[in-house]
């Protein structure tokens, strides 16, 4: 999976759970959905991006920018 594709999934998610917690639990969620909002933007405008330097960590991402859960294939 591209690494694109991974930020958009879990962007879209992270937004759907917050307005889900702001219906369900407290309108201050809507903290939440603005922060991955502004996010969203300085990582538009920057080109640093949390979850693709957590992926990296992690060694889950490659240098063409595919992500494989559980690190590189070993030969």
């Amino acid at each position: 999976m591209k690494s694109e594709a991974f930020i958009r999934i879990l962007a879209g998610s992270m937004i759907l759970l917050s307005v889900a917690l702001t219906q369900l639990v407290d309108v201050r969620w809507w903290f939440f959905t603005a922060f991955i909002g502004l996010n969203l933007i300085q990582s538009a405008l920057t080109g640093f991006c949390p979850p693709t330097f957590v992926l990296r960590k992690l060694g889950w991402l490659d240098a063409s920018g595919l992500i494989r859960f559980g690190g590189a294939p070993r030969n």
